[in-house]
């Protein structure tokens, strides 16, 4: 009964010690807050699950044939040369695994991409260093900067004095996002490449001089996700960290009336203005040409411009003139088919990844701009039809 006590406390004492070593080493990448998030998370271990069993079943079988089949044992090689049957199987095999591997990874990266319909748009500008970001639907505009004190950094009083908790993570304005919708991110950079990466949103989207990237992402509950530039972009690029807070969509509203108040009255009204023109994304709600040709124009300077040109003339033959082009003159099914879709075998690729509002609009702006007159314009709905 005494042996049996003490075994019981020994196994124990042993378990809950192997508990707590294990919890100190538990080594895994951050927790998702997001779909995209969580489909990386879920791809990081099949995948390295899958690698565990290619290395035991691989390694098993070469030590196993070392020792069973060593010399000393007097086994005599046998001979695999030009084995039909042994070479179908080493192709074959890693050929499945392949497949297996990319169909979710392909898939996932397709979702990634789909930016389409979003409850909320809000435009990222890269400093060397900080973050501006732009709500086009609320009005609210902020610049977002390093908050860790230079003294602190710098060590301007002692060598090794203690740290801020969230030391070189903390800013002065984080982006705060309503959960449960879709936030799109428009992310272009003022000066040099920069990168916004929040991992457990699952974004990490160049911004770059000339250009507007977008992604997406839908926070799952509320809370406080950190990111940080990842691209190289300075010797400050350390200190460039991003704060995203997530908020029920009752808190977000508060939050939204909260920085109108504090934002100067002319900024304020320059952001209502083009809050204002920007239309909110209901597929199901029709526009006035007018609205349609003035968001249009918005868009087409973000996706379109470098290609086609502010005049609409192109850079031909590479990039060719929509200013009177029988394409966008023609009937706008065509025209349609062709943003959604793209032209194989040329530089104009698919721009599906627009919403149906931002779809419309440029359509409608492109055949009603410059030279073209068609008095034409297009309906969010029609674009929603058409990719079905």
């Amino acid at each position: 009964m005494l042996r049996n006590t003490f075994r019981n406390a020994v196994l124990s004492a042993a378990l809950a010690t192997a508990a707590t070593a294990n919890a100190a080493y538990d080594v895994d990448i951050l927790p998702p807050a997001s779909p995209i998030a969580r489909q990386i998370y879920d791809l990081h271990w099949a995948i390295l699950w899958v690698c565990v069993a290619i290395f035991v079943l691989v390694f098993g079988a070469m030590f196993y044939s070392v020792f069973k089949h060593r010399k000393a044992a007097g086994a005599k090689a046998a001979q695999f040369h030009e084995n039909t049957t042994v070479e179908i199987i080493w192709t074959v095999i890693p050929f499945l695994i392949l497949i297996g591997m990319a169909y979710p990874a392909t898939k996932t990266v397709l979702e990634m991409k789909d930016a389409s319909n979003p409850d909320l748009t809000i435009k990222v500008t890269a400093y060397q260093w900080a973050w501006e970001y732009d709500y086009l639907q609320d009005g609210v505009k902020f610049n977002s900067l390093l908050a860790t004190p230079r003294s602190q950094i710098e060590e301007w009083e002692k060598k090794g004095d203690k740290k801020n908790a969230d030391y070189l993570l903390e800013v002065n304005n984080p982006m705060v996002v309503p959960v449960g919708k879709k936030v799109r991110l428009l992310i272009t950079s003022n000066d040099v490449i920069h990168g916004w990466y929040v991992p457990q949103l699952g974004v990490n989207q160049y911004g770059i001089p000339g250009f507007v990237k977008d992604t997406w992402f839908t926070a799952d509950k509320p809370g406080r996700y950190r990111g940080q530039c990842s691209q190289i972009c300075g010797k400050e690029h350390g200190y460039m960290p991003i704060v995203v807070i997530a908020k029920t969509p009752d808190e977000y509203a508060a939050w939204v009336k909260e920085q109108k108040a504090k934002m100067p009255q002319a900024e304020a009204a320059h952001a209502a203005v083009a809050a204002a023109a920007v239309p909110a994304d209901d597929p199901n709600k029709k526009w006035t040409a007018d609205e349609l040709k003035a968001n249009g124009e918005k868009v087409f300077a973000a996706n379109c411009v470098a290609c086609h040109q502010v005049t609409g003339k192109g850079l031909p033959p590479a990039f060719p003139p929509l200013d009177g082009s029988k394409v966008v003159t023609g009937p706008k099914a065509a025209q349609l088919a062709l943003v959604l879709h793209g032209k194989p075998n040329t530089a104009m690729a698919s721009f599906a990844r627009l919403s149906d509002s931002e779809l419309a609009s440029v359509i409608t702006y492109t055949r009603n701009a410059w030279g073209n007159k068609t008095g034409e314009a297009i309906q969010p709905a029609e674009v929603k039809a058409a990719r079905k």
